[in-house]
């Protein structure tokens, strides 16, 4: 298989962190398998993002989506990376003029994990209890549950979490299982929490690779990495996402769940403190998965009111 230059292996862009690395190592292999590929063939490089940069304040504080793709972007369509590999929650729902997302690897478990070296759930923390957490969602959601527990905020990479855990500024933090699954993490999760007690995080457990809309070869070599059902339910979720105008400031939760021909859409939206919960789902066929995230997206605005996010 030509490369997009025959002179030089093909560029994978990433974030550094062990999570970001285990997930374009997974492409690589996956490139290489689909298409008879050594691994002198691919060069993974890695692209410090401003999220990665500044880690003293929320992302909220600091632009919210984009803060871990930007950088990474500006490099793909520079020419300086081919493709580059995402967590498919960290995208924007709009891409840069000139890139597009049309690859996602086979989801991984979409479920929140519940990490405490002393309690084995939401339920078992005591009153009062300090829990961090740097996602809006999983604090909002967490708040609505049991609005008694203190919240603090717990950026960084999983090790970086589980370090402030030892430290003890926090007992018990949420990761995504499928951050930890990839990492060989999973008995690190007291608990999985079931989507129908924590609606994950849009798009949790997929990752997607980016290209340039006029790469060929690009195009050609990720079609065979691409999953259809995964694709399916992304684009439904995102789809609900891109209505809401959803980011890192608007605390937003949905999953598209596919059975045989039929696509299944929760969602919620909630208000920053947890005081309001606003829910509802979709069911349809495959075929209809944008249509199905933009009408429930449009009900729960409706429902929602002006003023909800504030």
């Amino acid at each position: 298989m030509d490369m997009p230059n025959e002179n030089r292996p093909l560029k994978i862009g990433t974030r550094g962190s062990a999570l970001a690395l285990a997930q374009a190592h997974e492409t690589r292999d996956r490139l290489m398998a689909a298409h008879g590929l050594g691994a002198s063939d691919i060069e993974i490089v890695v692209i410090k993002t401003t999220g990665d940069r500044v880690l003293d304040r929320p992302l909220n504080e600091i632009g919210g989506k984009g803060l871990f793709t930007r950088e990474i972007e500006d490099a793909m369509l520079s020419g300086a990376i081919d493709i580059a590999v995402h967590s498919c929650k960290d995208m924007p729902t709009l891409q840069p003029a000139g890139l597009v997302l049309d690859c996602f690897l086979p989801r991984e478990d979409v479920r929140d994990a519940f990490v405490s070296a002393e309690f084995d759930s939401i339920a078992a923390l005591p009153q009062g209890a300090v829990v961090g957490s740097s996602s809006l969602r999983r604090r909002a959601q967490l708040a609505h549950r049991r609005p008694d527990l203190q919240l603090v905020e717990f950026r960084g990479n999983v090790q970086t979490r589980l370090r402030k855990l030892d430290e003890g500024v926090a007992v018990a933090t949420f990761l995504a299982m499928a951050g930890l699954n990839r990492l060989g993490m999973s008995h690190i999760a007291r608990s999985a929490i079931s989507p129908d007690d924590m609606l994950p995080a849009v798009a949790q457990g997929a990752i997607t690779v980016e290209r340039r809309a006029d790469d060929e070869v690009a195009a050609h070599l990720l079609s065979a990495l691409h999953d259809d059902a995964t694709g399916i339910r992304i684009t439904a979720e995102r789809a609900f996402l891109a209505r809401l105008d959803g980011s890192c400031q608007t605390p937003i939760a949905g999953l598209a769940e596919i059975d045989g021909d039929s696509l299944r859409l929760r969602g919620e939206i909630l208000r920053p403190d947890g005081s309001e919960v606003i829910s509802g789902e979709r069911q349809g066929t495959v075929q209809d998965a944008a249509a199905l995230g933009t009408d429930l997206a449009n009900e729960l605005l409706s429902r929602a009111g002006s003023g909800f996010f504030v």
